[in-house]
C-alpha cells in the first residue's frame, strides 16, 4: 500500500475513507452498485416494448399497457422496500435480500426469451413473473440505497454527503444512458436462434445485476449500519386514518369544530407529528395533478419507440435501432442541468422575472404538452406511407402487368382502371373495391392487343390483392394474389418472389431459403429482412447458379421482386414497391426529445427539490414516497388509455396534450394561492396556537376507539 495515501482504520474498519478526504470507502461500492443496477433495470426496460411486440405478437395497445403496468408497480413498489427497511430488517438487509429477488427476476425473464424453450404460453408466464420480481426487487431498494449511502458519512461531514448525492446522481444517467444504447445493438445487431437476441438482450442486464449484487456485498465490512427505527409514512397514514375515524365517531353538534381535521388525532398521536402531517399534506394536495406529467413522460419507451420503427433510421454513418432513441434523454437530462442551473435560471433572475418553483413546473408541464404536440405532427407525417385502413366489405387490388404489351383490365360493375396498363408499368395506387358482403365472386375482363379475356375470382372482405398478367405459352393468362395489408413490423422490409421462368428456382438471400419457387409465375411467400442492400443474392436452377441483386430493400416496405430470364451469368429481374418505404426521418424525433428532457428538468428536479423545501426533516420520506407514487399513476393513466379508449396514435398523442394543458391550468390555480412556508416558523406557529387553544379542548366520546 501507498503510505504516502494511507487508509483510515477506525472502529475495526468500519469508517475507512478514500484517500486525502472525509469520504468513507463504503461509498464507492454504493456508487458503482447503483451505476449496474441502474444499467440493469434501464437496459431492460429499453427493448421492452418491441419484446412483446415482436416476440410474443401482441398489438401496440396492448404491448403499451403491459409496459405501463410493469413501470407502475416498480413505483408502488418502493412503499413496500421502504417499511421493510424501516421497521424490519434495516436498509442493509432489505437491499441485500430484494436484490437477491431482482437477480431472480432477471434470470427468469432472459430464460424466457429463448425461443426454442416451451410454447409462447411458457414464454408469457415465465416473462410475466421475472418482470413480477423485477417491479419488487428495482422498487424495494429504490428508497433504501440513496439513504444508506447517506448513512455513510458522519453528521459533521455535510457537504461531503451533499456531493456524494450528486455523485450518486450521475451514475443513474450513466447507467441509463450506457444501456439504453447498449442493449437495443445486443437485440437488433445480433442474431439467435434465427432472430432477434432478446436473450442475450435480458441477459447483460441479469449479468450487470448479478455484479451489482456482489459489488455490494463485498463492502459489507466497511458499511455502517443503522438498525430500523420505525417507519414514518406508516405512522402518518395511522395518524390520518385516526383523525378521520375519530372525527367520524364525534359527529355531535355540541362538540366544538377543530380549527384542522387533523387535530382530531390528538387524543392520540403527539402535537409535533400532527404538525408535521399538518405541512405534508400541505404539499402532498399540490401533487394531485402531477401524474398527468409522468404519463406523457413514461412514454417515450412504449409510444415512441413504436413511432421510432415506422421511421428511416439511416443517419448515414450509423444505423440506429428504434429503441436506441431512448438514450437522447438521460444524455439530454446531463447536458441540460447544468445549463439550465448556471445559464437559463441566472439569466431569468436577471430579467427581474420571480421565477418561482411553482411556475418552473407549469413550465416543465408545458414543455412536455408540446413534446406531444409534435408527437402527433410527426405521427401524422409517417401515416401518409400507410397502407389505408381496410373496413368490412372492401378490399383493395391493383394489376402488375408482366406480359410484353399493354393490357386494359376491367372489372364487371366497377369503374376502375380506366387507363391501360403498360408492361412492367410501376403499378399505381392500389384501387378500392366495394363487395357486397364477407366474399363475392368478381368478373375480370383483359383486353390484349385485340383480344379479350375473361377470368372469375373471388375476393374476400379486408384483403388486398395483386392481379397478375402475363403471357405462357403463348396466350394471355392472369393470377390473383394475396399482398401485404400493413406495413412490416419493427422497420423490417418485406420481400416475395414471382418466378417467371419456365422451371423452378431456388433462391438464397442473406442466409435466408427460398424453396422451389414454382415455375410459370408462381409466388413464394412474403420474407422479413433488415434494412440493407442485397447484391449477393444467389438463385439455382436447372442450368446452374447465377447472381441476383435486389439493391436497397429499405425501412418498412414491401417489394414484389418478378425474375424475367437469366443472361450472362445473372439472373434477370424487375422489382415493385408494394408499400412505401417508411420516409420519415428519425431525426424528426430530436425535437420532441428535446422538449420533454428540458421538462423533466424543470419538472421533476425542481418538483422535488420544492416539495422538500415545505416538509420538516423528519418527513422527507414520505414525500418522496408521494412523488414516486404520482409517476405509479402517471403509468396507469396511459395503460386505461391504451386499453379502454383505442385511437388512432395521432388523435391519442393530441388527448394527452390537450390533458396535461388542462391539468397546467389547475396546477397553476392551486399553486397560485398556494403559500410558500418554511417549515421550522410553521413548526413555531403551530406550537402556540396548539398551547393557546388547549385550555379550550373537552374531553370526546372516544368509546370503541383504543387509543
Amino acid at each position: 500500500m501507498d503510505e504516502s495515501c494511507p487508509l483510515l482504520d477506525v472502529q475495526a474498519g468500519r469508517k475507512q475513507k478514500l484517500c486525502g478526504s472525509n469520504y468513507p470507502l463504503s461509498i464507492a461500492f454504493i456508487v458503482v452498485n447503483e451505476f449496474c443496477e441502474r444499467f440493469s433495470y434501464y437496459g431492460m426496460r429499453a427493448v421492452l416494448t418491441l419484446y412483446f411486440l415482436s416476440f410474443f405478437h401482441w398489438d401496440e395497445n396492448l404491448s403499451t399497457a403491459v409496459y405501463h403496468a410493469f413501470s407502475a408497480l416498480c413505483y408502488f413498489t418502493p412503499v413496500i422496500g421502504a417499511i421493510m427497511a424501516d421497521s424490519w430488517l434495516g436498509k442493509y438487509k432489505t437491499i441485500i435480500y430484494l436484490s437477491i429477488v431482482y437477480v431472480v427476476g432477471h434470470l427468469i425473464k432472459s430464460v424466457g426469451a429463448i425461443p426454442s424453450l416451451g410454447n409462447q404460453v411458457v414464454h408469457v408466464i415465465l416473462s410475466m413473473v421475472g418482470l413480477f420480481l423485477i417491479a419488487l426487487g428495482t422498487g424495494g431498494i429504490k428508497p433504501c440505497v440513496s439513504a444508506f449511502g447517506g448513512d455513510q458519512f458522519e453528521e459533521e461531514h455535510t457537504s461531503e454527503r451533499n456531493k456524494f448525492f450528486s455523485i450518486f446522481y450521475l451514475s443513474i444517467n450513466a447507467g441509463s444512458l450506457i444501456s439504453t444504447f447498449v442493449t437495443p445493438v445486443l437485440r437488433g445487431d445480433v442474431k439467435c436462434f434465427g432472430e432477434d437476441c432478446y436473450a442475450l438482450a435480458f441477459g447483460v442486464p441479469a449479468a450487470l445485476m448479478v455484479l451489482a449484487l456482489v459489488v455490494f456485498i463485498a463492502g459489507s465490512g466497511l458499511y455502517r449500519k443503522t438498525p430500523p427505527q420505525g417507519n414514518v409514512l406508516l405512522e402518518v397514514c395511522k395518524c390520518i386514518g385516526f383523525a378521520i375515524k375519530n372525527r367520524l365517531k364525534n359527529r355531535s353538534r355540541q362538540i366544538p369544530k377543530r380549527d384542522h381535521w387533523l387535530d382530531w388525532a390528538s387524543e392520540k398521536y403527539s402535537k409535533q407529528l400532527i404538525g408535521e402531517v399538518k405541512m405534508v399534506t400541505r404539499v402532498l394536495f399540490l401533487f394531485i395533478p402531477l401524474p398527468m406529467f409522468w404519463a406523457l413522460f413514461d412514454q417515450q419507451g412504449s409510444r415512441w419507440t413504436l413511432q421510432a420503427t415506422k421511421m428511416n433510421a439511416d443517419f448515414g454513418i450509423y444505423v440506429l435501432q428504434p429503441d436506441q432513441m431512448q438514450f437522447l434523454n438521460p444524455l439530454l437530462i446531463l447536458v441540460f442541468i447544468p445549463v439550465f442551473d448556471l445559464g437559463l435560471y441566472p439569466l431569468i433572475n436577471m430579467c427581474k422575472f420571480n421565477f418561482t418553483p411553482i411556475r418552473k413546473m407549469a413550465t416543465g408541464m408545458i414543455l412536455a404538452g408540446m413534446a406531444f404536440g409534435l408527437a402527433a405532427i410527426v405521427e401524422i407525417k409517417i401515416n401518409e406511407t400507410d397502407m389505408p385502413r381496410l373496413v368490412p366489405e372492401e378490399s383493395l387490388i391493383r394489376v402488375l402487368n408482366l406480359a410484353k404489351n399493354p393490357v386494359q383490365v376491367t372489372i364487371q360493375d366497377r369503374d376502375l382502371f380506366q387507363q391501360p396498363v403498360e408492361a412492367f408499368q410501376n403499378p399505381a395506387e392500389y384501387s378500392k373495391l366495394i363487395l357486397n358482403g364477407e366474399q363475392q365472386s368478381l368478373h375480370f375482363t383483359l383486353q390484349h392487343q385485340g383480344l379479350s379475356l375473361a377470368f372469375n375470382y373471388t375476393v374476400k372482405e379486408k384483403s388486398v390483392y395483386s392481379l397478375i398478367v402475363f403471357e405462357a405459352e403463348g396466350s394471355l393468362s392472369s393470377r390473383l394474389i394475396t399482398d401485404l395489408e400493413a406495413k412490416p413490423e419493427n422497420g423490417l422490409a418485406a420481400v416475395r418472389f414471382i418466378n417467371g421462368l419456365s422451371q423452378d428456382v431456388n433462391l438464397t438471400i442473406d442466409s435466408k431459403q427460398f424453396i422451389a419457387v414454382q415455375k410459370n409465375y408462381s409466388a413464394s411467400e412474403y420474407s422479413l429482412l433488415e434494412r440493407d442492400k442485397y447484391n449477393n443474392g444467389k438463385c439455382i436452377t436447372e442450368m446452374g447458379e447465377f447472381t441476383m441483386e435486389l439493391g436497397l430493400l429499405d425501412f418498412g416496405a414491401s417489394y414484389t421482386v418478378v425474375i424475367t430470364n437469366v443472361s450472362g451469368g445473372a439472373v434477370k429481374t424487375w422489382k415493385s414497391e408494394d408499400i412505401k418505404a417508411n420516409n420519415v426521418h428519425m431525426a424528426w424525433q430530436l425535437p420532441q426529445y428535446l422538449l420533454i428532457s428540458a421538462g423533466e428538468v424543470m419538472f421533476s428536479i425542481t418538483g422535488l427539490a420544492f416539495s422538500y423545501s415545505q416538509s420538516p426533516a423528519s418527513m422527507k420520506s414520505v414525500l418522496q414516497a408521494g412523488w414516486l407514487l404520482t409517476v405509479a399513476v402517471g403509468n396507469t393513466l396511459v395503460l386505461i388509455v391504451a386499453q379502454a379508449a383505442p385511437m388512432a396514435q395521432w388523435a391519442e398523442f393530441v388527448l394527452f396534450t390537450v390533458l396535461l394543458f388542462a391539468v397546467c391550468i389547475i396546477f397553476s390555480i392551486m399553486g397560485y394561492f398556494y403559500v410558500s412556508v418554511d417549515p421550522e416558523d410553521l413548526e413555531e406557529k403551530e406550537e402556540k396556537r396548539e398551547t393557546a387553544s388547549g385550555g379550550n379542548m373537552i374531553t370526546l366520546v372516544t368509546q370503541k376507539t383504543k387509543l
